[in-house]
This record gives C-alpha cells, structure tokens and sequence, in this order.
C-alpha cells in the first residue's frame, strides 16, 4: 500500500499520471501548484471532514473555529458533552450533529480511528460507512487526507466531476460510476490524480478554494 507521506511521493506521481495519460498534462499546467494537504487520523480528523460536507471552504473553516472553541480539545467525550443546541449554535446541522453523535459513541466504544488509518482501503471503508450518517465520500476523503492513501479517488466529490468534465471536454458531467472507470488508469495514483484536480478546479476559477478537508 503505497502512501503519500511527502512531496517526493507526489511528484513521483504526477510524473506517473502525465505519462501514463497526456491529457493530464495540461491539466498540471493549468493547475500549477498541487497541495498534498495532511490531517492527523483520529476523531478530529474525521470530525473535520464531516463538518466539511456539502460547504465552501470558507463556511467549513468559519463553523470548524466555532466548533474547535466550543470543544476547546476536540476529542469524542468532549463532543459528547455538548448540547444539540451548543452544537447547532455553531453552525452544523442535525444531520451532521448526528452523525459526530455515532462517531464519538463509536470510537469510546472502542473504534480506533487512528489504527483503522493503517488497514487496507476495503477494510476502513467498511467501518467508517457502517456507522450512521457516514457516506462513502466521506471515508474516502479519510483515506486520502488523514490515512494518506495514494491511489484513492474520491469519484463522488462534485467538484472533481466538474474538473474532469471541464478539463478533457466532456459534453457532461460524468457520475460516480463512470468517474471510477475514467480514474481506473490512473492507479496506482489515483490520489494524487484527485489532488491534482482539486487544483485544477481552483486555478480555473480564480483561486476558489475547494479542498474538502
């Protein structure tokens, strides 16, 4: 299983993704600088993704810093202290405060996030997306920026849709399923290819950033 733990790794990869399909390499032109983006596996690490969900960055870090203060360390038995309407008041919404709720139950019940960051892709899928709320995005997304997975490719995240389309032409934006085909070239680095995405989407719209994490 190969990570992406330093700069030597991404690079290593998008030399990979650039020989193995040209179309990418003015995808990387136009990116210009990929972020290879890290958050340490464990509650907050995933706690920040799923707060992420569904926002624009700038909205994700204004509720993350509300969150984090009411928290003060943010960790499942503090999350599990607070209130519905503390959490609320910070700005996450009932789904998400439901789906923190399964999380920190689970990880005092003895669910070791940092631990399920070493186990195989399949593995750390399936437990992440058997607690409530937990989609496959989302355990992506934990795989490729808190496990550090190189070859993980997010297929359902819109705005790497929205890149692909834009980027290789496409008369529409491609689904989840055909996302998973059009990436299958790109293992073993597939991670870096979503990376390299991501930065595509930002250079073409003047900056917008839209990491999810």
């Amino acid at each position: 299983m190969r990570l992406l733990l330093d700069a030597t790794d991404l690079d290593e990869g998008l030399a990979f993704l650039t020989t193995a399909d040209p179309r990418l390499r003015p995808v990387l032109a136009t990116a210009g600088t990929v972020a290879l983006r890290y958050r340490p596996p464990g509650f907050e690490g995933l706690a920040r993704i799923i707060v992420a969900q569904m926002l624009s960055v700038a909205s994700a870090d204004a509720i993350w810093s509300r969150f984090a203060a009411l928290l003060d360390t943010v960790t499942p038995a503090n999350y599990l202290a607070q209130t519905e309407a503390a959490l609320r008041a910070v700005g996450l919404s009932r789904g998400k405060v439901k789906t923190l709720d399964a999380v920190a139950r689970a990880a005092l019940a003895g669910l070791d996030l940092e631990a399920l960051a070493d186990e195989t892709a399949e593995t750390t899928i399936a437990q992440l997306t058997a607690l409530p709320g937990v989609g496959r995005w989302t355990a992506e997304i934990f795989l490729l920026f808190c496990a550090r997975h190189a070859d993980v490719f997010p297929a359902g995240d819109l705005a790497l849709q929205v890149a692909t389309m834009e980027a290789f032409g496409l008369p529409e934006r491609p689904s989840e399923k055909e996302m998973r085909a059009i990436s299958a070239a790109w293992s073993p680095w597939r991670g870096v290819a979503a990376k390299l995405f991501w930065a595509y989407y930002k250079a073409v719209r003047d900056g917008r950033a839209v990491l999810p994490a």
